[in-house]
C-alpha cells in the first residue's frame, strides 16, 4: 500500500456497551501505525451474538461519551447507507475512497473465529488486520486458523498493556 494514502482504522462491533478497552486499542493503533482517524462502526446486531437490548442511538451516545476529547475517533452507523451489517460491505464502501489505507481493528477473541466471518478472506485482502491481545485469548488466537493462514503483511498481532474488561462483563453488572 502506498505511503501517501490516508491511514484509517475501523473498529466494528455492537459496542454494547463501549468501554475503555475500545478506547485503549484505538489509541494504541493510532500511535503505532500513524492512523489519521479511527471509525467506531456500530452495528445493530453482531451476527454471532444475540440482539442488543440497548438501542443503537443510546450506544452511539455512550460511545461518544467514552471517546471524550479524542477527536480522532468518529462514531458511525453505516447499516442504513450500505444496507448490510457485514464487515466486507463496510470495507468495500470505505474503499471507494481510493486515498484510504484501511486497518481493521479487533480484539484477539475475534481472531479465533474470524475464518467464520462472511467473506473473511476478502476482508484480509482489502485491509490490514490488527488483532489486539486480550486477557485470556492470546494462546488460542495465535493457534487460530486465521493467524496460521494470513501473512504478516495482512495481519499483525498486537501485544500491549491490556485493559481487562469486556462488554459482556459490563452487561452482567
Amino acid at each position: 500500500m502506498k505511503a501517501n494514502k490516508i491511514k484509517i482504522g475501523v473498529l466494528g462491533g455492537s459496542f454494547d456497551p463501549a468501554h475503555k478497552g475500545h478506547l485503549a486499542i484505538s489509541k494504541e493503533a493510532r500511535k503505532r501505525f500513524g492512523l489519521k482517524k479511527i471509525i467506531w462502526a456500530i452495528t445493530k446486531k453482531n451476527p454471532f451474538k444475540t440482539q442488543s437490548k440497548t438501542s443503537v442511538t443510546k450506544r452511539i451516545r455512550y460511545c461518544k461519551k467514552i471517546i471524550g476529547s479524542n477527536l480522532f475517533i468518529k462514531v458511525k452507523f453505516y447499516e442504513n447507507i450500505i444496507k448490510s451489517n457485514k464487515t466486507i460491505n463496510l470495507i468495500n464502501y470505505l474503499k471507494k475512497n481510493k486515498n484510504f489505507e484501511i486497518y481493521f481493528l479487533m480484539g484477539a477473541d475475534n481472531l479465533i473465529n474470524f475464518h467464520k466471518w462472511y467473506k473473511s478472506k476478502s476482508i484480509s485482502q482489502k485491509c490490514i488486520i490488527l488483532a489486539f491481545d486480550r486477557h485470556g485469548y492470546k494462546k488460542n488466537s495465535l493457534k487460530s486458523k486465521t493467524f496460521r493462514q494470513l501473512s504478516k503483511s495482512s495481519l499483525e498481532f498486537i501485544e500491549f498493556n491490556k485493559v481487562n474488561i469486556s462488554s459482556s462483563q459490563l452487561r452482567k453488572i
